[in-house]
């Protein structure tokens, strides 16, 4: 009774000693192989084939790019967006009244400082002759009209004449183009009153455009220039960055080139 008592204790423990026997004896026979062969059974679902990591890293080389893209792409967005708002808020503070407002869609590398296409054409109420403003003031005319889209002549065109005085001075001349940023002030006196920083508005005199219109700054003054002299008027609006535009009605009868 004490005998069956005792192997009922036992028996487990001496089951645990023969499979340790067994595995130091498979050790030794096998180098270790055996327990090898079962840690790789027993980890294998958690290993990770050459070719899927190489799959995977596949993937990953094609996913950067796109998100970088569309990284780029949610930018130029929110860019515009903010751009949009820009001249919405400049129609708001303005009393010109209602304004069209139009994207640029059109630009040629050979044309930049003379012409830009916007998309607002007659179907929209655009006329020729109407005014272009961005924000900061006037930035050209329309010169021609499709149903749908528009031509428009830029102040910095070299062929472009307008009337324009010294708002302080009241001191009068034209502005031409000079494909850039800047325009050529003209002045009809030999010795007007005209310093750095001066504000140049549309003339009273003009012909193409209503009086009082911004155009821009004094940023250099020749008073010996021939044969009258000349200031270098730097344009509020930029004109080579303009993306949005607001078109008004022209009041101006058009006669003349200034």
């Amino acid at each position: 009774m004490q005998t069956r008592s005792w192997w009922s204790r036992s028996r487990n423990q001496f089951f645990l000693l023969g499979l340790a026997i067994l595995a130091a004896w498979l050790v030794r026979q096998t180098q270790g192989a055996a327990l090898y062969e079962m840690y790789y059974w027993v980890t294998r679902p958690f290993h990770l084939s050459t070719s899927t990591v190489m799959e995977q890293e596949k993937i990953v080389r094609q996913i950067d790019p796109r998100i970088n893209q569309l990284e780029a792409q949610i930018q130029e967005l929110k860019n515009q967006n903010q751009k949009f708002q820009d001249i919405l808020n400049y129609v708001a503070s303005k009393k010109q009244g209602k304004g069209i407002v139009a994207p640029v869609i059109g630009r040629s590398a050979d044309s930049w400082w003379k012409q830009i296409i916007i998309g607002r054409g007659s179907q929209q109420g655009v006329r020729n002759q109407d005014l272009v403003v961005a924000p900061g003031g006037l930035i050209g005319r329309v010169m021609s009209v499709t149903p749908s889209t528009s031509k428009v002549m830029l102040l910095s065109d070299p062929m472009s004449r307008i009337g324009v005085t010294i708002s302080r001075s009241r001191n009068m001349g034209f502005l031409k183009g000079n494909s850039t940023e800047q325009g050529i002030m003209e002045f009809f006196e030999s010795d007007p009153k005209v310093k750095v920083g001066d504000v140049v508005v549309t003339s009273s005199y003009s012909q193409l455009v209503p009086e009082g219109l911004p155009i821009g700054k004094v940023v250099s003054v020749d008073m010996n220039k021939a044969p009258s002299p000349e200031a270098i008027v730097e344009f509020f609006a930029s004109v080579s960055s303009v993306e949005w535009v607001i078109i008004y009605p022209n009041q101006k009868p058009v006669n003349s080139s200034q």
